[in-house]
């Protein structure tokens, strides 16, 4: 691996914003960095984690946990890092810090059609769930 996982700071808030908008394209309005962001900060439970390499964000993660279940959002490694095994080291330690907060199980969503990403998660031990996914928009 080439680089550190650490705990997110506001001073990587441009190179996450960048990283989230390469990354995820198509994401919603909602899901962009500079309403992710400060929301999950007031939470305040350390789950939102960067990968530093030599001072440059190379991937990001962010968790939550309800006290029941924890989920993971937003995994991104920048294309440059890419198979370098930052993925999965941002992955684990998101794992991590969510066991020590005493989750029992992690869930995540993925699009149906993303076979690379599905194949990356299962290498790490995640396995399909038969569920249906619903949501509902409370505001825009």
């Amino acid at each position: 691996m080439t680089a550190i996982i650490r705990t997110y700071r506001d001073s990587d808030f441009d190179d996450v914003d960048s990283l989230w908008r390469r990354c995820f394209p198509d994401a919603p309005e909602r899901n962009r960095a500079e309403y992710s962001i400060p929301a999950k900060l007031a939470v305040d439970d350390g789950l939102l984690l960067v990968a530093d390499a030599a001072g440059a964000v190379a991937g990001s993660v962010m968790a939550g946990y309800d006290g029941h279940r924890g989920w993971l959002y937003a995994v991104a490694v920048d294309p440059d890092y890419r198979m370098r095994g930052i993925g999965a080291a941002l992955v684990r330690a998101a794992e991590a810090r969510l066991l020590e907060l005493g989750c029992a199980k992690v869930n995540l969503q993925i699009l149906g059609e993303n076979a690379p990403v599905a194949r990356f998660y299962h290498q790490l031990g995640y396995e399909i769930e038969e569920r249906i996914s619903m949501g509902r928009l409370l505001r825009a």
